[in-house]
C-alpha cells in the first residue's frame, strides 16, 4: 500500500470507528509495549512541578479590542522543562501574534502534560467559556509512545476541531512529529515509532481541514536544526524540548497562527511556486506535508468547489518564518472582560 493510500485508509479508520493496529501488525503489540515503557523509564519521571502558567495579558500599550488565544494539548504545547514564564511556548506565541499583529493579545493556557489527544475533550471544555478568537493544538506524541490506536487518536482530534469550529474559533494543529529521530526510543520500536507518527501526522493533518482547520507539520522534531543541534535544542530528558528548542517551535508555528487571525504579509497572499507552494488533492498534500518541517495546509476551492475527484483540494505553504520575538511576563488582569476562571 502506498503512502498516501496509507493516510487516506486511516483517516477513513478513524471516520468509521476502525481500531488502526493493522498499521503495525498485532503481533507486535507486546513487543511494542514493554519498548515503550523502556523508553518512558529513560526519559524518566514527571517533574512534579507543573510548567510556568503563561495564562494572562499581553502587548502592553497596543490597541484592542485583544485577541483570544487558546493553547491546548500536551507538554509541547505546556512548555515542559522550562523554569521562567517568558520561556514557555504560550508565552512566545502570544508576545509574537501580539507584536506581528499590533494588538493586546489575551492567552489562556489549557495544556497539559502528558496528554493524549483523548484529553483534548476536557481541556475544549474549558477553553469555549473565553471564546478564543484562535486555538493551538499541540497533540500526540503521548498516543504514540502509550501504543493509542491512530485512529482512536485522529476520532478524537476530529471531534475537537468540529466542535471549536462549529463554535467560530479559528484552529491550527501541530502536527505529531516524527519520534523515531528521539534517543530515547530504541530500535525495534525507534523504527515503528517513526512510522506511527508519520501515519498519525498525516491522518491528522486530513481530518483536521475536513474540519476547517489548518495544520503545520512539525515533521523530524523541527527539521535540520534539531538535527544539527540536540544538545542545545533538546531539554536534559532528550525527550521534551529545551528554552530554546521551544523558541524554534514557536517560530515555526506563529505565521500560520497569524495567517489564521488574518494577519497576512502581502507577498503571502498568493501562492509562490518558487517556495514550492500549490494546490493539491488532501492526500498528496498531507503526504509532502509530513516530509518536510514547516509546511501548512489549509482547505482551499477550485471551480468553487471544495471537493475534487480525490477528495478536498488544499493550499499548500511554506510560509517564512517570523523573528524571533522576546516572551513577555504576561499580566494576569486587564480591564477588559474576559471570563479567566472558565
Amino acid at each position: 500500500m502506498g503512502k498516501a493510500a496509507a493516510a487516506r485508509k486511516l483517516a477513513s479508520a478513524a471516520a468509521y470507528g476502525g481500531g488502526g493496529l493493522s498499521v503495525l501488525g498485532a503481533g507486535l503489540y507486546g513487543v511494542l509495549t514493554a519498548e515503550a515503557k523502556l523508553a518512558r523509564k529513560t526519559i524518566g519521571p514527571i517533574l512534579e512541578e507543573p510548567p510556568p502558567d503563561p495564562t494572562g495579558w499581553y502587548g502592553r500599550g497596543r490597541p484592542g479590542p485583544a485577541i483570544k488565544v487558546a493553547l491546548l494539548g500536551d507538554s509541547s504545547a505546556a512548555g515542559y522543562g522550562v523554569e521562567r514564564v517568558e520561556q514557555t511556548p504560550g508565552a512566545l506565541l502570544a508576545s509574537g501574534v501580539a507584536e506581528h499583529a499590533d494588538r493586546r493579545v489575551y492567552l489562556r493556557d489549557f495544556a497539559v502534560v502528558g496528554a493524549k489527544t483523548s484529553d483534548l475533550d476536557e481541556q475544549i471544555d474549558r477553553a469555549l467559556p473565553i471564546e478564543p478568537d484562535v486555538a493551538l493544538i499541540l497533540v500526540g506524541a503521548n498516543d504514540v509512545t502509550h501504543i493509542v490506536p491512530p485512529a482512536t487518536s485522529i476520532r478524537h482530534l476530529q471531534e475537537g476541531v468540529r466542535r471549536l469550529h462549529e463554535a467560530g474559533v479559528a484552529v491550527v494543529v501541530g502536527t505529531c512529529p516524527d519520534l523515531g529521530t528521539l534517543k530515547p526510543i530504541a530500535p525495534p520500536l525507534k523504527q515503528v515509532a517513526r512510522s506511527w507518527s508519520r501515519r498519525l501526522a498525516a491522518g491528522q493533518t486530513i481530518a483536521v481541514i475536513e474540519e476547517g482547520g489548518r495544520t503545520v507539520s512539525l515533521g523530524s522534531v523541527l527539521g535540520p536544526e534539531f538535527a544539527a543541534a540536540p544538545a542545545l535544542l533538546f531539554g536534559p530528558d532528550q525527550f521534551h524540548p529545551s528554552a530554546t528548542g521551544y523558541r524554534s517551535l514557536v517560530t515555526v508555528l506563529l505565521p500560520s497562527v497569524l495567517a489564521a487571525l488574518g494577519v497576512i504579509e502581502a507577498d503571502e497572499e498568493s501562492l509562490q511556486a518558487l517556495r514550492g507552494e500549490g494546490v493539491l488533492p488532501i492526500t498528496d498534500a498531507a503526504i509532502q506535508a509530513v516530509k518536510t518541517p514547516g509546511t501548512e495546509l489549509d482547505g482551499t476551492q477550485v471551480g468553487g468547489d471544495r471537493r475534487g475527484v480525490r477528495g478536498l483540494w488544499v493550499e499548500l505553504r511554506h510560509r517564512r518564518r517570523r523573528p524571533a520575538t522576546a516572551g513577555e511576563t504576561p499580566d494576569e488582569n486587564d480591564d477588559t472582560d474576559v471570563p479567566v476562571d472558565a
